[in-house]
């Protein structure tokens, strides 16, 4: 092992607008003190209740992947499970994320893009099967 995965980095042009979106999402603390990095303008951080960290770094000519075209690929996405799609659905379109796609109404899944154009996927948390 070489080290150890600190935080996942997403560029955007408002560093703490987008955090505040994932904490809506993920639940955390916004630029919590850490140790691994500084805060400022051009940078801010998500500590997940889960205790994942993503962070979110300022770029000026910021241009947003374009699912699913080629020409500005996603780069990565975030896949979140969530117990009830519809009301999911409902929260991420109220904090600013745009429907990509509705995975056909039937999947178990929708995409979406996050304010700042970043693909991210809702998934739906099915029960363990007894056995």
């Amino acid at each position: 092992m070489i080290g150890d995965l600190q935080c996942v980095v997403l560029d955007c042009p408002e560093p703490v607008s987008l955090a505040r979106f994932y904490q809506a999402l993920l639940g955390g603390t916004v630029n919590r003190g850490d140790r691994r990095w500084a805060l400022s303008d051009e940078w801010a951080t998500l500590h997940t209740a889960s205790g994942q960290v993503l962070a979110f770094q300022g770029v000026d000519d910021y241009r947003p992947p374009r699912w699913p075209e080629s020409s500005h690929p996603q780069q990565f996405h975030l896949d979140v499970g969530v117990p009830d799609l519809d009301v999911a659905h409902q929260q991420v379109l109220a904090d600013g994320a745009k429907l990509l796609d509705d995975g056909g109404g039937t999947r178990g899944w929708r995409i979406y893009a996050d304010p700042a154009g970043h693909p991210f996927c809702l998934v739906l948390e099915r029960p363990p099967r007894s056995t």
